[in-house]
């Protein structure tokens, strides 16, 4: 994006708009590029999200370049950007979620875009091990009836 590689971002083929976090923005130093448009974006939980505005980026994929209206977003996700369907279909994109590969046509075939399965493993890495209660604490209810 804007000349620059953008490390976790993820394909989302469920998501109904591109999602850029404000602060990926200001990494690429393009704040200043940020129209002011307040929306709502709903997740999968129904948690609301208001977005800062949008933001227009050349988005380079394996030697093609689509320019990509975004959301900015402040809240915090695992990724830097979301691509979603409308990428997707400006694409011509085909994801494979079980395979992470995206595949598109281009004039001289199809490109494949393979996904860097041991990045996204690290990203879902549980943090804290969560202690779980004994059997041994059960065998007293044990009741017939």
């Amino acid at each position: 994006m804007n000349k620059t590689q953008v490390k976790r971002v993820l394909i989302n083929p469920g998501s109904s708009a591109n999602i850029i976090r404000s602060r990926a923005v200001k990494q690429l130093g393009l704040q200043d590029q940020v129209v002011p448009a307040a929306g709502v974006l709903n997740g999968f939980s129904m948690a609301c999200e208001t977005t800062k505005g949008e933001i227009t980026l050349p988005v380079k994929v394996a030697g093609t370049i689509q320019e990509t209206k975004f959301h900015v977003i402040e809240g915090n996700m695992r990724y830097n950007a979301l691509f979603g369907r409308p990428w997707m279909h400006n694409m011509r994109a085909s994801p494979s979620t079980l395979h992470q590969v995206l595949k598109f046509p281009m004039t001289e075939g199809v490109k494949i875009v393979y996904g860097e399965q041991r990045a996204a493993k690290e990203i879902f890495v549980i943090d804290e091990v969560i202690p779980i209660p004994a059997l041994s604490s059960m065998k007293g209810s044990n009741s017939k009836g």
